[in-house]
């Protein structure tokens, strides 16, 4: 080999270690990035430092590492707190429960709902199919809070805002009303299933319902989890439809993102309930954390699968 050739060659190679450093680097900052609210949070749970807001700044205040750790946050935050008076009692773990509640009704009728039309719009033909998709594109392209106002007054004009079960019902419904509409993901993951295993069955003579129960379904279990996990995160985590629905006077009925927003707003606290907050955050974040890494394999599944064909 040449000189001129090692050259090149040597001169390839240091090019190769510069972007990779450059690279590391770069990932480094983007996770320290990303962790540091996560630390800080997790952090700011366990403090002892009960609720001195000046104390949380982190590295302004350069109290960023606690004096010391403890429980006392979470006592406060399940149990109740004897030195508020507008918390002193631990409503916590009833916004959890109606938040649990209408999650898991929430992503059990969304699933059905949107694997139901999924399999109708992949794998049925009709004449209104193709004029159906380009509405359903255009309408998912709106945000949902749009909607918001005449979704109130329907619900009100129903009764469902005047009683606890009623509250419930409602945001069951908002959440998976539309959930039909969403589609598309698990759409594409039905296309790829070969049509000649649905025509079998159909000479077979299954029913439709029967072919995607028993043959599209038990083929489909990644983006069954895909639609269930994401079905499950929007309410557990929405606050304008929740906000608007349950509105501000009765905590018997808040959901956590609710709940915990009126233990900050003053409402319902004396404004010093700030590290109590923090550790209802971390326990809300609990679950869904627990669902993506004990699903994750089949998340990404079905993300990837369904993309591959629209």
């Amino acid at each position: 080999m040449s000189e001129a050739k090692v050259k090149k060659t040597l001169g390839v190679k240091a090019k190769r270690r510069i972007t990779k450093v450059f690279l590391y680097i770069t990932l480094v900052v983007l996770s320290i990035i990303w962790l540091y609210p996560v630390l800080w949070m997790v952090l700011t749970a366990f403090r002892e430092e009960y609720n001195d807001l000046g104390n949380l700044i982190g590295i302004v205040s350069g109290k960023y590492i606690p004096s010391g750790f403890g429980f006392e946050n979470f006592r406060r935050l399940l149990f109740g707190n004897a030195e508020s008076a507008h918390y002193s009692t631990g409503w916590f773990p009833r916004w959890f429960l109606n938040t649990l509640i209408v999650s898991v009704f929430t992503f059990v009728l969304s699933t059905i709902f949107t694997l139901s039309v999924a399999y109708v719009m992949s794998k049925m033909k009709f004449k209104a199919r193709k004029p159906f998709l380009n509405v359903a594109l255009i309408l998912g392209l709106f945000p949902g809070f749009m909607s918001i106002i005449a979704i109130y007054h329907i619900l009100q004009t129903f009764g469902f805002l005047n009683t606890y079960a009623g509250s419930m019902i409602a945001l069951i419904l908002c959440y998976s009303g539309g959930a039909g509409l969403g589609f598309y993901v698990a759409k594409g993951f039905f296309d790829i299933i070969p049509d000649s295993l649905i025509e079998s069955a159909k000479l077979d003579g299954a029913t439709n319902l029967q072919i995607l129960a028993q043959i599209v379904l038990p083929l489909s279990k990644p983006i069954i989890i895909y639609t269930a996990l994401t079905s499950f995160l929007g309410p557990w985590t929405d606050f304008v439809f929740a906000k608007a629905i349950l509105g501000a006077q009765n905590q018997e009925r808040f959901t956590v993102s609710v709940g915990l927003y009126s233990m900050m707003n003053g409402q319902f606290s004396d404004g010093n309930l700030f590290t109590t907050f923090v550790a209802g955050c971390l326990l809300v974040s609990i679950p869904i954390v627990t669902l993506f890494l004990s699903m994750q394999k089949y998340y990404v599944s079905g993300v990837t699968s369904g993309a591959v064909k629209g």
